[in-house]
């Protein structure tokens, strides 16, 4: 485990002295490449591993609801930003010592060559390969989630098995649900492009309500976003954090504004139900959250504010865990 965080911290500072050794290769300061994004902490015997897949602009005027324009960009100016904002696109490790289980994989090619698609670069430098990974643990399947699971038809993670909920599989492989339900067809066909590989190659197990997954390692049922939609807790000696897919998208407008939902959700309703219930049990436990959309590395707290809910990132910390 030491020398995974070792290679992890030696990657990083190669890369920076590099860019001071050979100063030439930096002439051209726009050509820069920003380190991947990668942020390990011990849980118990286990280490969680944040791991960016980059950021993806969303024009909150377009995507919200339940706000207009005026609102968002009043709570947006609270927390300093501005229209369109970055959204983060996070995934998480945990590497129990036993194996290597992986929470979501972000968007893989799906939204082109320079959104997403970072997480194969964060996972090198966190030290590990593809062919590591034992398990992966799909919140839903939306692509900005399992888009990293395929490259054109190859599986990426050739040795994992796809863990999901059997709600979540039975809705996206029949496309009847997109009448149904008004959702654009083409969610299905991104489904098809991701998990069906793995259901193909006999590497997926479907779940249904509250399930042990390894030891340490449990769902919950969270539906809303979408009908399978799953959270995730790992707890090793006492300590846990449970991991979010999208039960919040934009913490600066849906933290204080909990019942604003968002174009991509499946029952709108459902969701910010969902959104408000997780909100109150978490802060009322003082559990410890990493969020696949929150501001990487996404791992902090909720506590209650004025207006709603406000975002307490973790301490940040770089030393030998």
């Amino acid at each position: 485990m030491l020398s995974r965080l070792i290679l992890a911290v030696a990657a990083t500072v190669l890369a920076i002295a590099t860019s001071c050794i050979f100063p030439g290769s930096a002439l051209d300061k726009s050509a820069k490449t920003q380190v991947p994004g990668v942020y390990p902490f011990k849980l118990g015997d286990f280490t969680i591993t944040a791991l960016s897949d980059g950021t993806l602009p969303q024009d909150l005027h377009t995507v919200l609801s339940n706000m207009n324009p005026a609102q968002t960009d009043r709570l947006l100016q609270q927390s300093f930003l501005t229209n369109p904002v970055e959204a983060s696109i996070n995934a998480f490790l945990i590497d129990t010592g036993d194996r290597q289980v992986l929470v979501d994989t972000g968007a893989g090619s799906f939204f082109g060559p320079k959104l997403g698609g970072k997480l194969q670069a964060s996972l090198k430098t966190a030290g590990y390969t593809p062919s590591e990974i034992d398990a992966i643990l799909l919140t839903h399947i939306h692509s900005d989630h399992s888009g990293g699971l395929v490259d054109a038809d190859r599986l990426v993670f050739p040795t994992a098995t796809i863990y999901i909920s059997k709600s979540e599989v039975d809705y996206w492989f029949d496309r009847a649900n997109a009448k149904r339900s008004h959702v654009d067809e083409k969610y299905f066909d991104e489904a098809v492009k991701t998990v069906k590989p793995y259901a193909d190659a006999g590497k997926l197990r479907s779940f249904s309500g509250e399930t042990t997954i390894f030891p340490g390692i449990t769902t919950y049922p969270t539906p809303g976003h979408t009908p399978g939609h799953s959270s995730y807790v790992a707890i090793s000696k006492g300590e846990s954090v449970e991991f979010w897919g999208d039960i919040v998208h934009f913490a600066s407008v849906q933290l204080p504004k909990p019942e604003v939902t968002v174009a991509y959700d499946v029952d709108k309703n459902a969701a910010a139900a969902q959104r408000k219930k997780q909100f109150a049990r978490v802060e009322a436990s003082r559990s410890l959250v990493a969020g696949a959309h929150l501001p990487f590395p996404g791992v902090g707290h909720l506590r209650v504010a004025d207006e709603g809910y406000a975002w307490v990132p973790v301490d940040y910390r770089w030393r030998e865990l």
